[in-house]
């Protein structure tokens, strides 16, 4: 295929695939809603600030941040209560994909080439994921899931889902309302729950689990 197209069809089938999805999604009910919060809005946890401090301490330690500075990241760090507050402390330190964790909720879409998410992100409830002769990897491992009960709506064309879980989460997939379990079933009736909705022309869902751990005898 001429390079020079592949922009050009990347763009098509990114429109394409924003208008499809737009057409699935059911309107929302009518009058106020309860307010749902936004990755950025989420509350930190200790482990989230020790990633940021990793990366406060390479940056003074290799002289991108002078002493002055690293304090006064430090405090703001100690001081921080949301996600968005820890996440602008590194922004100039580290690409984007470096970033101690993610706060994109935006639709992700493969056309033409690989897509994905991994590392420490937040996964929204409901999540748009698009691959049109393209891949979409989303690594669930050490992610944050807002709700225990996640919703992929997946367009897949030519295309293919794969997700990575960790221990203790099931993954269904509903399907011309049909529903197949697609990981082992959990010992917790009330384990987090991953529901891929797709709709798709010659795609493939692929669920990666840890080993089922061997009983001790």
């Amino acid at each position: 295929m001429n390079e020079r197209w592949l922009p050009r069809l990347q763009e098509v089938g990114e429109r394409l695939a924003e208008e499809f999805v737009s057409a699935r999604r059911p309107k929302p009910a009518e009058g106020p809603q309860p307010h749902e919060l936004r990755p950025h809005e989420l509350r930190a946890s200790d482990a989230d600030r020790d990633r940021v401090a990793q990366v406060l301490n390479d940056a003074v330690a290799d002289g991108r941040l002078g002493m002055d500075e690293f304090e006064e990241r430090l405090t703001a760090l100690y001081n921080a209560r949301t996600l968005g507050e820890l996440a602008g402390l590194t922004t100039d330190l580290l690409p984007a994909d470096e970033q101690p964790f993610r706060l994109d909720d935006r639709p992700v879409s493969a056309i033409f080439k690989q897509e994905q998410r991994r590392g420490r992100w937040v996964v929204p409830a409901e999540l748009p994921v698009t691959a049109m002769f393209g891949t979409t990897k989303l690594d669930l491992r050490d992610a944050i899931m807002q709700n225990r009960r996640v919703v992929i709506n997946a367009t897949l064309m030519f295309g293919g889902l794969e997700i990575h879980v960790p221990e203790g989460v099931e993954v269904v997939r509903v399907s011309k309302g049909k529903t197949v379990r697609l990981t082992r079933e959990q010992a917790d009736p009330d384990c987090p729950v991953i529901e891929v909705r797709t709709s798709n022309f010659l795609g493939e869902v692929k669920v990666k689990e840890p080993p089922k751990r061997k009983r001790r005898r």
